[in-house]
């Protein structure tokens, strides 16, 4: 019994934390891009490819939150898509820093950070699906 509640609680965190940071991902990606020239502008150098993967990404957070929410088995693969897409944008923004491409310290931290969840989120996932597969879970 104590197995399942603590695999219970995983899926309650992961859920909220991708419903969470998806809400962040579009309020703070539909600032810069829809708001003020003041907005744009405290944004720094922000790389405008990565910016619209962004914040386009931040609506696939919130539904694949709401899918593991609900134990859908749609909901890790979107979250394996979801981190397989982040890191190949991530990818794509090191070669644009690597060709001499002007970016801001902040996307750097944001894009590792950014890896890091959804790789955790899609492993967690991916984990919790195997166990039910198994009849564990």
């Amino acid at each position: 019994m104590k197995t399942r509640r603590t695999r219970d609680f995983w899926v309650w965190m992961i859920s909220l934390i991708a419903i969470g940071f998806g809400a962040m991902t579009i309020k703070e990606g539909g600032t810069v891009l829809f708001g003020s020239e003041t907005s744009r502008a405290a944004a720094g150098e922000y790389v405008p490819f990565v910016l619209w993967f962004n914040f386009i990404a931040g609506f696939a957070y919130v539904i694949a939150g709401a899918g593991l929410w609900l134990q859908h088995r749609w909901a890790v693969p979107l979250a394996i898509v979801i981190a397989v897409a982040t890191l190949a944008v991530f990818a794509a923004f090191a070669v644009h820093v690597a060709f001499g491409g002007a970016y801001a310290q902040r996307t750097l931290i944001a894009m590792t950070l950014r890896s890091t969840v959804w790789i955790v989120i899609a492993a967690i996932g991916a984990w919790r699906l195997q166990q039910r597969r198994l009849g564990n879970g």
